[in-house]
């Protein structure tokens, strides 16, 4: 078929491991889509919750396919997923988080318009347990320095990529507890990524996400920056954003909320990849004071402004 009439089949991959609870809403925020050929396929590592009662609801609904068997953790479970899925372009959707509508659809017009592209992804909603927005997060454009730097971030459930890609660089680690950005990592050397600004996925906060894990998330993204043979052959400039986004982790996942180590890991952060200053959160934390030059300067400008046309008034 001619490209721009052709429509690649979607592929969207969802690892599951006791998320009986939450798992009917991410199946049905896929099949809500208004993007067509889908499929869902499901990988479920035996679970012991209501999980299965919930799958066999889905038996005879052609898009979806599920299997459940003991696996090793989440990485198993997701080149498992790759494996089966038979679609051109990708997502993963954790058991328990959705995608907003027009997520798909928007996706694949991305990669439609620009054939090079390897990710595309948006934003994301945060909503509690029982569903309830809780707030919006944005992140930067995409550049790779931004990804280094953790300016953007990609984030799992607004995120789509080639399966093709995803397959070549060897999917997901089971080395790192940050499997899938360990992935994007190896995945952006590769090939360009975009980010649009739409909100594309909803991320749900409750207290047996992986995402609570703070140690382990700190030790395995340093890790991998470390590790990465990408990195190590990059311009000494990319090589800086990457340690400005292991201290800005660091501080992101902090638990105990400590400001003076917070404090610390913004100057490690700005000494290595100054440019970090340029986002406000950080400068405000650097330079005590900051917002009331800005608010300072804002005044002033307006005042410059307002005395600028009684003057051409005059004139």
């Amino acid at each position: 078929m001619p490209e721009d009439t052709r429509k690649p089949l979607v592929s969207i991959i969802v690892p599951s491991y006791n998320q009986g609870r939450y798992i009917r809403d991410t199946i049905e925020s896929c099949l809500a889509q208004d993007y067509r050929p889908l499929e869902v396929v499901i990988v479920d590592g035996a679970s012991k919750d209501n999980t299965l009662d919930v799958l066999h609801q889905y038996d005879h609904v052609p898009e979806v396919r599920w299997v459940s068997e003991k696996d090793s953790g989440v990485a198993e479970a997701v080149n498992k997923g790759f494996r089966l899925a038979k679609g051109e372009i990708a997502g993963i959707q954790s058991s328990d988080d959705g995608y907003l509508p027009g997520a798909v659809s928007e996706a694949v017009k991305h990669f439609g318009e620009s054939p090079e592209l390897g990710i595309v992804y948006g934003d994301l909603v945060y909503v509690d347990a029982g569903g309830k927005e809780l707030r919006r997060s944005q992140t930067a454009p995409y550049s790779l320095e931004n990804f280094l730097s953790t300016r953007t971030l990609i984030l799992q459930p607004a995120a789509f990529f080639r399966l093709a890609l995803a397959r070549s660089v060897g999917g997901w680690n089971p080395d790192y507890f940050v499997c899938d950005t360990e992935m994007w990592l190896r995945m952006v050397f590769r090939a360009p990524a975009r980010k649009v600004d739409s909100f594309w996925g909803m991320r749900r906060m409750h207290p047996e996400q992986r995402n609570t894990q703070e140690a382990k998330i700190v030790a395995s993204y340093s890790r991998m920056m470390d590790a990465s043979p990408d990195i190590a052959k990059s311009p000494r400039r990319l090589r800086r954003a990457a340690q400005c986004g292991k201290y800005l982790i660091a501080d992101g996942y902090n638990p105990s909320g400590n400001r003076f180590l917070r404090f610390c890991n913004h100057w490690r952060a700005f000494l290595a990849y100054p440019d970090i200053a340029k986002t406000q959160r950080i400068a405000a934390e650097l330079f005590p004071g900051y917002w009331h030059f800005r608010r300072w300067r804002s005044r002033l400008s307006r005042g410059l402004g307002k005395l600028k046309r009684m003057v051409w008034q005059k004139a």
